[in-house]
């Protein structure tokens, strides 16, 4: 059986072009980096083209300045039939200090689809070690919770007329 790519780690140099208007890097700007973080590492695992579905437990536990070096984290925690789970961690670093600060943790759902927009099935996740058992289990809870938030929401929707606006 062949090792499995379950892993990619991506560093990006935060620039002037990234920033908000407090001079930090814009939240916008992370995301956009995660969704390619994300798409690259299930992309790498299951050899297939592969979508954003979901991204839930976005946590911007810190700032990110601009100047500094940011590393993403990535690494798939659970594989359904066409889906997967990928975990991303991200830290900053100080070039000047060599300071390192976990600033962002988040979750998304990638989905795995042919040339025509149909899901494909992706490999089975093998589990080599007690870490990723613990990752996968985890991974199984949110995703028992998402389906649950879904099912809430779409109780609580209200179909709006363009008049009612």
């Amino acid at each position: 059986m062949t090792k499995q790519e379950k892993s990619l780690t991506m560093t990006v140099l935060m620039t002037p072009d990234m920033a908000n208007f407090s001079g930090n890097v814009h939240g916008g700007s992370l995301l956009k980096l995660l969704d390619q973080v994300a798409y690259a590492c299930a992309a790498k695992y299951c050899k297939k083209y592969v979508v954003t579905a979901a991204l839930d437990q976005v946590f911007f536990k810190q700032q990110v300045n601009v100047g500094e070096l940011v590393t993403f984290y990535a690494h798939v925690n659970y594989v359904g039939r066409s889906s997967m789970e990928i975990g991303v961690k991200v830290f900053a670093e100080d070039l000047r200090t060599d300071e390192k600060r976990h600033t962002t943790s988040c979750y998304f759902t990638m989905v795995a689809m042919d040339e025509h927009g149909q899901t494909v099935e992706v490999p089975r996740l093998q589990l080599d070690n007690e870490v990723e058992k613990r990752l996968y289990e985890a991974a199984q809870m949110r995703k028992k919770m998402r389906q649950e938030s879904l099912e809430r929401n779409r109780a609580l929707h209200v179909e709006l007329l363009k008049d009612e606006l």
